[in-house]
């Protein structure tokens, strides 16, 4: 039985009907959608985002080097009294406190360096590092999984649009039946030896096959198109359906690999990310030591004299803004916000709580894919049953139209024997020409359940 349906199967699909050259392989299916679909560009891109925010967590240790210049020109009087630069805005003019305004004005300039570090701070900075790695670890593994995914989609779109097309040759083939028994019942109905309400019934039998073969045709092109999403390519017309005409070899040692299965590790990735963010939450209540140290150099176009007279200064440009006067100043320091302890216990408590939700997410992936897995062997033993019954059911379907259409052109049958014949031939025709896909749609679901997409691929 076996020989006789892989023999139908190679003649519908054999290199004389399809061109070579227009044949879509599995293989190349699924290597076009790695390569062009738009998701898994995406994710590339969130991953070398990823890699540079790690680089930039990185570079936040080093420490704030900050230089500054500047040359101004105004007016140097200065006023005993309280003043606060409110957000920066405020006028740092020094001279002498003198009776009455004036608008003597000349040239200035401060020339600065500035080196702040804060490089202790109770393990912020390498926690932060740390979350930054998970991260990028997550995004990895994120990637990894969108391609495994990706590829049973794909694999998943193929199997269906050669399922659509062994569905499309079936309906066809009925068509033609039905096409002849409509004109084998004209004949015989025009010669006076059928009544003309067979004529109808034959006629009616077209029209429905026909309809049936539309509407896979219809099946046919929707999963083309869905195909052809997946790869981010244009329809191809055939596909490849020589490794369909075997069953693939089963390993019955097959089981859910929790620390390989790209799902889980994706899961598991942000549940070490939400670790690391928790880690970091906890230390945001300790202060920070800090290194600083400022060398500055100014220049003025008002003299050392201006204090007594007010006449001593320049207008002169260079005379102002060259420098005459330098300073330094070397210091360590803390930074100790207290309220932080009070807002850090409710970020923590955020960041344990979204620990504890990816955790529950883990478990429920975990969950379905063990269950999927225990269904994938369900399903192929189930799908290799189907595969013994099909030849059977085809060949037994096949000699009761043959002999119901002998009879009928003899007058020993009548056409509602003949309509059932073929409605029976028709569906055993379906069932046989989807046995084979069915145990590689089986195969492909023990695959994606087990996380391991070669012990489908290697099959072919």
């Amino acid at each position: 039985m076996k020989l006789y349906f892989a023999t139908i199967a190679v003649l519908c699909f054999s290199s004389a009907c399809v061109p070579a050259q227009s044949v879509l392989t599995l293989k190349a299916a699924l290597g076009n959608g790695l390569e062009n679909y738009e998701t898994i560009k995406a994710r590339n891109n969130y991953l070398k985002a990823a890699e540079k925010n790690l680089a930039l967590s990185r570079r936040e240790y080093v420490p704030n080097l900050t230089v500054s210049a500047q040359q101004d020109y105004g007016t140097v009087n200065g006023q005993n009294g309280p003043l606060y630069g409110f957000n920066g805005l405020g006028v740092a003019s020094s001279g002498l406190p003198l009776p009455n305004q004036n608008w003597n004005a000349g040239f200035g300039a401060l020339y600065l360096a500035n080196i702040n570090w804060e490089f202790f701070n109770f393990g912020r900075t390498a926690e932060r590092i740390k979350t930054a790695k998970s991260a990028y670890r997550t995004e990895e593994d994120h990637l990894e999984q969108e391609k495994f995914q990706h590829q049973i989609k794909a694999a998943a779109a193929y199997l269906n649009l050669l399922t659509a097309q062994y569905l499309a040759k079936s309906q066809r083939r009925n068509l033609e039946r039905a096409t002849t028994i409509k004109n084998i019942t004209a004949a015989r109905a025009k010669n006076g030896l059928l009544a003309g309400v067979d004529t109808s019934i034959a006629n009616s039998e077209v029209s429905s096959a026909k309809i049936a073969y539309l509407k896979a045709l219809n099946l046919e092109q929707e999963q083309n198109a869905r195909l052809a999403v997946l790869m981010g390519l244009p329809p191809e017309p055939w596909m490849d359906s020589s490794f369909v005409t075997k069953i693939p070899t089963l390993s019955p040692d097959a089981a859910l690999n929790e620390k390989n299965h790209p799902l889980l590790k994706y899961y598991q990735g942000r549940v070490n990310v939400s670790q690391a963010e928790w880690r970091l939450s906890r230390r945001f209540g300790y202060p920070s030591f800090l290194l600083f140290g400022v060398i500055q150099t100014r220049g003025s176009g008002f003299t050392a004299g201006y204090t007594q007279d007010q006449s001593l200064y320049t207008k002169g440009y260079a005379e102002g803004v060259k420098p005459t006067r330098g300073n330094f100043l070397l210091g360590i320091g803390m930074n100790w916000n207290l309220t932080g302890i009070y807002r850090g216990d409710a970020q923590a408590g955020a960041a344990h709580f979204k620990l504890q939700a990816a955790q529950n997410e883990y478990d429920l992936v975990r969950r379905q894919l063990t269950a999927e897995s225990l269904l994938s062997d369900q399903r192929l033993k189930n799908a290799m049953e189907t595969y013994n019954e099909a030849p059977m059911q085809m060949k037994a379907a096949a000699e009761a139209y043959i002999q119901k259409s002998a009879l009928f052109k003899n007058g020993l049958a009548s056409m509602v024997d003949v309509t059932q014949a073929l409605y029976a031939l028709n569906r055993a025709e379906a069932d046989r020409d989807v046995a084979y896909i069915n145990v590689w749609q089986a195969l492909l679901l023990k695959a994606a359940a087990i996380g391991d997409i070669t012990w489908f691929t290697n099959e072919f």
